[in-house]
């Protein structure tokens, strides 16, 4: 008779101490071995319409027959695919944004999230748990962006899949938010202005600056959406150095990238850039003081074995916004795994404290 029931409940009943558990564990990292290589053969764009053999269906995406049973076989068991008595494939609902001709398609970001430049660091997470340091140099010949600054390629994947990974935050993030009827918005390092559209469709009354560098900003996809015809303006440079002047500065999936002493330096470029009773919204994940499950938690490992950055808890951000003359005066949740976390100058006299 097969065993049954979940890696911890074998564990629980066969008394091992969780040993069968832990080893179910160690080889997690096959599923998103698994879920790289289907997203790379665009699987899912060939289901669309229901089963196929596996022989049909490796002739439609150039791969193995075998080898394609055996990946889907997993992915299966997870969800995603489904085959049925006659050994056919089908894409379940879980799986359809697998697909990259979907709405909220995520395709991009699993290709991001699992490219070299994450997976081969995070192998090698003991490099940074016994030196404190990021692994990335001693794998790729740069620092994490110069890399991407010079590998085009490598860059594409990047700004592509963080574009994919904000799109299906970017509007509950927007709405979230209760944003100035006028006035400006800055999106510092706003990538391919996913995000500055959707606060524009959200607030009609707001103008938009997108402002990033010059290879970022060849990939933005503002001119796509007439409803934000003549709202909308970008602008080049470096963060660290200087920011365009703005009533609301907005930093997303920013912070988390570099150390405090660089979060420092650009949250004062932000400060000097701000309006009178201006905002600067941090839009980041926020690490809750308990042992949960949370995103966060995971993402902070990525960041600290490719980038030197982290995720952050409340006084993490506290702390980093007054070292910059800036007060936090909220944190806004959101729909989503980020949260928004507002601050204010320090000689502001409006807004009260969040703490």
């Amino acid at each position: 008779m097969s065993d049954t029931g979940t890696a911890g409940e074998r564990a629980a009943r066969g008394g091992d101490g969780g040993g069968a558990a832990l080893v179910e564990a160690a080889l997690g990292f096959v599923f998103p071995a698994a879920l790289r290589a289907a997203a790379l053969a665009r699987v899912a764009d060939h289901l669309p319409e229901g089963p196929r053999a596996p022989a049909e269906l490796a002739a439609a995406t150039g791969t193995d027959p075998a080898a394609l049973t055996r990946v889907l076989r997993l992915l299966a068991t997870r969800g995603l695919f489904g085959e049925d008595e006659q050994g056919r494939f089908r894409l379940e609902a879980a799986g359809q944004a697998l697909r990259s001709d979907v709405p909220g398609s995520v395709r991009d970001a699993i290709l991001m999230i699992t490219d070299r430049t994450f997976w081969l660091p995070a192998g090698r997470m003991d490099h940074c748990l016994n030196t404190g340091e990021s692994v990335f140099e001693e794998i790729f010949p740069q620092p994490f962006f110069d890399h991407f600054a010079q590998d085009a390629e490598t860059a594409a994947v990047f700004h592509d899949g963080m574009a994919a990974m904000s799109g299906v935050e970017n509007g509950p993030i927007a709405h979230a938010y209760d944003f100035p009827k006028t006035g400006t918005v800055v999106d510092v390092g706003g990538g391919q202005g996913g995000f500055l559209a959707a606060v524009l469709r959200a607030a009609p009354g707001l103008d938009g600056v997108l402002y990033d560098r010059t290879h970022v900003l060849a990939g933005h996809q503002l001119g796509d959406d007439e409803a934000l015809a003549g709202r909308w303006s970008t602008a080049e440079g470096d963060f660290f150095a200087d920011v365009p002047r703005g009533d609301i500065l907005v930093l997303k999936r920013i912070l988390h990238d570099w150390q405090d002493e660089s979060c420092v330096g650009l949250l004062r470029a932000c400060r000097r850039a701000l309006a009178p009773g201006g905002r600067i919204l941090v839009v980041d994940a926020v690490i809750a003081p308990d042992n949960r499950p949370h995103q966060a938690k995971d993402l902070d490992l990525l960041m600290m074995t490719s980038l030197v950055g982290r995720e952050r808890t409340y006084d993490d951000f506290r702390t980093l916004l007054t070292a910059a003359g800036l007060r936090l005066t909220r944190v806004v949740p959101t729909p989503t795994v980020l949260s928004i976390v507002e601050a204010q100058a320090l000689d502001d006299a409006s807004g009260t404290d969040g703490s």
